[in-house]
């Protein structure tokens, strides 16, 4: 089962960002294994769902600056953490992700 279907139940609201941080590298090139420890945690993720945006004065949403299934840059503390059917996703506000990631 793919991360969207197992979080398609969750919506986030106003300027909220559901992520999924990419796995960190399990082995090197030539096919060794890095023990947990000596993993890097990554700083990537991809977009699961966004919000509709923060409300301006008008009461009308500010539209987000990431779409779902953008790859974005997170800062190294932060977001809420969440648990569905033991995988980590987490909930950023669209101010918080540093950058998107853009794919040639």
């Amino acid at each position: 089962m793919s991360a969207a279907n197992k979080v398609k139940n969750i919506i986030p609201l106003l300027d909220r960002v559901l992520v999924q941080r990419i796995k960190p590298q399990e082995k090197t090139a030539s096919g060794i294994f890095i023990p947990e420890k000596a993993q890097e945690a990554s700083n990537q993720a991809v977009v699961l769902a966004v919000g509709k945006g923060a409300l301006n004065k008008e009461g009308n949403h500010i539209p987000l600056q990431v779409a779902t299934g953008d790859k974005v840059i997170l800062p190294p503390f932060g977001g809420s953490a969440i648990k569905v059917q033991g995988e980590e996703y987490f909930l950023f506000r669209d101010s918080e992700i540093v950058a998107k990631v853009e794919e040639n």
